[in-house]
């Protein structure tokens, strides 16, 4: 147990640190690229319509490590994609680490997409319709009026698309990012007869994530609940 903890324990916080960080930057990513897809899918040209809808759908039923290979095998290997200074000696991690941050960020913005969508279905139409009779455009109605009503609407969905996020930064293990799922893998090969203490140790590393979000979120969901 001794060498385990020796093992473990140095290593342990900077794989957490790698896990917030793929979160972070991943879901800020989504929330930009997610709202640009809402905006897409409600706006009155069929195309743009069209086009958002495609997306969404064929990326939202991929198996996420498919999207996470795709980043690194089909635009960095074959299409050259670099994200990172090949003169910098984190090179390969800091590459990555970064394509991993992009796939993350074309798979869960589909369904902060969703989440938003589900969120603009609460606010009445007469409010877009009253908008349009002063004049405003699509651009303004959507900024002004309806996103930011969606957003309070859509709270406890955003929410849990994060927390499902958190969860799913384990698929960058897959490209070599050494956060925690990856560190978890190597402890096991290292201490197996010690499955069930390294399974407690990562289960609660992720519970302390997740929870706080899960209160937190619900928590802004109740104060900023549109009140009808």
């Amino acid at each position: 147990m001794q060498a385990l903890w020796a093992d473990l324990l140095p290593d342990l916080w900077p794989a957490f640190w790698t896990t917030i960080k793929l979160t972070v930057y991943s879901a800020i990513g989504a929330m930009i690229l997610g709202t640009l897809l809402t905006a897409m899918r409600v706006s009155p040209v069929g195309i743009l319509r069209g086009l958002s809808g495609f997306y969404i759908n064929t990326v939202r039923n991929t198996p996420l490590t498919l999207v996470i290979l795709f980043c690194s095998f089909g635009l960095y290997q074959n299409l050259g994609l670099q994200l990172a200074s090949r003169e910098s000696s984190t090179f390969i991690a800091d590459q990555n680490f970064r394509l991993a941050v992009l796939g993350f960020i074309l798979y869960t913005s589909c369904f902060v997409a969703e989440s938003l969508r589900s969120g603009i279905n609460t606010v009445h139409v007469g409010q877009s319709e009253a908008a349009r009779s002063l004049g405003l455009g699509f651009g303004q109605i959507f900024s002004l009026i309806i996103l930011p009503q969606a957003l309070r609407a859509a709270i406890i969905p955003l929410g849990n698309t994060l927390i499902a996020l958190t969860k799913n930064t384990t698929i960058a293990s897959v490209i070599g990012v050494a956060e925690a799922s990856l560190l978890m893998k190597s402890t096991i090969e290292m201490h197996a007869n010690e499955l069930f203490v390294i399974f407690g140790v990562f289960a609660l590393g992720f519970i302390i994530l997740t929870l706080p979000m899960g209160l937190a979120l619900g928590w802004l969901s109740e104060r900023l609940a549109v009140k009808r």
